[in-house]
């Protein structure tokens, strides 16, 4: 059995790098990202995913051996018990905050100020531990009464200092409860982290093992939220195109960190803001284009394989992606028309999609099968295509997401 998985594995491995390469493999492979759907199919809570680890895995192992995907998108759910402890302001997630019925819910705000872009850009680090995260966990509060980092010195005298500031009642208290929320992690990292290891042993590769963000969605999303990033862009530009130039290496750094320590050269990217809905054409070519394309090029120079999740409609962009390396990025296309971009992007850079969650959620198993026998006639041909759904799949017909799988398997033979 074990000798059958590993082959599994590595037929699975090698038709999904040889589409991302523009090579033609056996068949059309298929991707997929389950989300919250292996609660809804096994009859759990999505609230399990983050309470119950054991109950969660046996869930993610049998959707993933019923369906038989080539490749898995796996986020192994972080412990409930220890966001309690952390009360992160950003996240919302079941049990807490939504039904546990529900899937998380991101929650947005200007946790950086219009008037911090110096603060941030004169020193991260700094701004980091003593500004931001205080406003986004109200376990890391009482940070903010921690000396500037700029004011520390070279010598003796500034672990002074920053011995005098942990010592004070509520640092200190703060620091128990981070405790206990480590210690949590810990314990629910060696009970739920085995989900990727179990899967992979099942004979089904993970999608990446490393994930980073551009830098003007790390602005948006997280630090000025979309109605301050957007303002920025017409009352601070300056400012604004600075930080993401300053961010650039961060998010470098940390993909290329963590794809080489778990030996998996591909790299996810979801991309948020830079979609037709967000802003103009000008407004990408400007704030979000060429830190985007410098964060891709320098992934491809360090070995690894960019694949980056188009949220929205990029059809207007399709022309801009001809400048990156042929057959080194994969692009997951949301709302974007497909066919559109098989015309420009063809013998260039494989594309994944992209069937939209609501026929799998709404429409007939025919149905399905129906829109995917076009994409692989289309898309498809010649090969560089994946076939994979658009969005979240949390609520999607499990017979309908079969037929996609299985006609694939059957239909999508070269």
């Amino acid at each position: 059995m074990r000798i059958k998985t590993n082959q599994l594995y590595q037929e699975r491995e090698k038709r999904f790098v040889d589409a991302i390469g523009l090579k033609i493999p056996d068949r059309v492979p298929i991707a997929i990202s389950f989300g919250y759907f292996p609660a809804k199919y096994t009859g759990i809570t999505c609230q399990d995913a983050y309470y119950d680890a054991g109950k969660w895995t046996r869930a993610y192992k049998k959707t993933v051996s019923d369906f038989k995907p080539d490749v898995v998108f796996t986020i192994p759910p972080s412990s409930g018990t220890a966001l309690e402890f952390l009360d992160p302001k950003q996240v919302k997630w079941p049990g807490h905050g939504v039904s546990p019925d529900h899937s998380h819910q991101a929650i947005e705000d200007e946790f950086m100020k219009a008037g911090e872009y110096d603060s941030l850009l004169e020193d991260i680090s700094s701004f980091k531990i003593r500004d931001f995260l205080p406003r986004i966990s109200g376990a890391m509060e009482p940070f903010k009464a921690l000396p500037p980092f700029w004011s520390l010195g070279f010598d003796y005298r500034a672990v002074a200092a920053i011995a005098e500031a942990l010592v004070k009642p509520e640092i200190s208290a703060a620091l128990e409860v981070l405790q206990k929320a480590g210690r949590e992690l810990a314990r629910w990292r060696a009970e739920a982290g085995s989900l990727v290891a179990e899967i992979e042993k099942l004979g089904f590769p993970r999608f990446s093992h490393a994930s980073t963000i551009v830098p003007f969605d790390m602005i948006s999303d997280n630090l000025r939220g979309t109605r301050g990033a957007m303002l920025d862009m017409y009352r601070q530009p300056d400012k604004l195109l600075e930080a993401c130039e300053k961010l650039l290496p961060v998010m470098l750094r940390r993909a290329v960190s963590m794809a080489k320590g778990k030996g998996n050269s591909r790299v996810f990217i979801a991309l948020h803001k830079g979609s037709d809905g967000f802003m103009s054409l000008k407004q990408f070519e400007k704030f979000y284009w060429p830190t985007f394309k410098s964060l891709v090029l320098s992934l491809i120079d360090e070995g690894l394989t960019p694949c980056i999740f188009f949220e929205g409609d990029y059809t207007s962009r399709l022309e801009y992606l001809l400048d990156l390396p042929k057959g080194k990025v994969l692009g997951h296309f949301d709302a974007t028309d497909i066919f559109k971009a098989k015309e420009v992007l063809k013998d260039h850079m494989c594309i994944r999609g992209n069937v939209p969650s609501s026929l799998l959620q709404v429409g007939t198993p025919q149905e399905v099968k129906n829109h995917c026998k076009e994409l692989i006639d289309v898309a498809a041909k010649n090969g560089g295509f994946i076939m994979s759904h658009r969005s979240a799949i949390d609520e999607v017909k499990p017979e309908n997401l079969k037929a996609m799988i299985d006609f694939t398997k059957e239909y999508g033979k070269y």
